[in-house]
C-alpha cells in the first residue's frame, strides 16, 4: 500500500505513520529524515541538498523529489510506503506524478487550528535527552523538570505561539490545496482527528478498509 499522510504541523502525521508502518509492514518515510540521511551518506542528490542547506537556502523541489525517488527505490519500499512531509505543494505533487510515483490513498488528518495551537504551544522538550512532555496532556512529575535526566525543560522555537501561527498559515496557503488535487484523482480520504491517538488510528484503518 502506497500512502501519503497530509495534515497541519502538529496534526500527528508522524505518530500515525509509525503506527501504520507496524500494522501494514511498510516503511514510514519522513522527508526531513531522508534528507538528513542522504546528506550524511553523501549520495549525489544528498550532496546537492547539502550545498543549499549549508548556504541557508531552501532545498529546491527537484532535489527533494530526487531524494524521495532514491529512497523509494530501496528494497524495503517494494510492497509500499507511507510518505509524511512530501508533497508539500501542488508543484511537488505534479513532480511526483511526472516521476511515475503513484499512490493508493491520500489521508488528510483534519484538526482545527485552535487544537493545533493548544497541542504545540503546550509542548516542552528536554534539551539534554530529547524527552518531550505536554503541560496538560503529559506533564512531568515536577513542573519544568525532565523526569528522565533532571534537566530544565524548554519550549522549542517551533512551539512558540508566533511560530505555530506562522507554520499554520504556510500550511493553509501551500499544502492544503493538495486536498483538492488528490480529491480530483479519487485518492483523498478525510480523517477527523479523534480524542486519542488510538481512536484516530481506528478511523484511518476504517478509511483504508483494513481490519486490525
Amino acid at each position: 500500500m502506497k500512502l501519503i499522510l497530509l495534515g497541519a504541523p502538529g496534526a500527528g502525521k508522524g505518530t500515525q505513520a509509525e503506527i501504520l508502518s507496524r500494522i501494514c509492514n511498510i516503511p514510514p518515510i519522513s522527508t526531513g529524515n531522508i534528507l538528513r540521511a542522504a546528506m550524511k551518506n553523501g549520495t549525489p542528490v544528498g550532496l546537492k541538498a547539502k550545498e543549499y542547506v549549508e548556504n541557508g537556502k531552501l532545498v529546491p523541489d527537484e532535489v527533494i523529489i530526487g531524494i524521495v525517488e532514491e529512497r523509494l527505490a530501496e528494497a524495503d519500499c517494494k510492497n509500499g510506503f507511507i510518505l509524511d512531509g512530501v508533497p508539500r505543494t501542488i508543484a511537488q505533487a505534479e513532480a511526483l506524478e511526472q516521476a511515475g510515483i503513484s499512490f493508493d490513498a491520500v489521508l488528510s488528518i483534519e484538526i482545527s487550528d485552535g487544537e493545533i495551537e493548544a497541542r504545540m504551544t503546550g509542548r516542552r522538550t528536554c534539551p539534554d535527552c530529547g524527552a518531550t512532555y505536554h503541560i496538560e496532556n503529559s506533564p512531568p512529575k515536577q513542573a519544568g523538570v525532565c523526569d528522565k535526566c533532571g534537566a530544565t525543560l524548554i519550549q522549542r522555537k517551533d512551539d512558540t505561539p508566533e511560530t505555530v501561527k506562522s507554520r499554520l498559515q504556510v500550511y493553509h496557503t501551500e499544502t492544503e490545496p493538495l486536498k483538492g488535487f488528490y480529491e480530483a484523482r479519487g485518492l483523498l480520504k478525510m480523517v477527523s482527528n479523534q480524542s486519542t491517538i488510538e481512536a484516530t488510528t481506528r478511523v484511518i484503518l476504517e478509511a483504508l478498509g483494513i481490519d486490525a
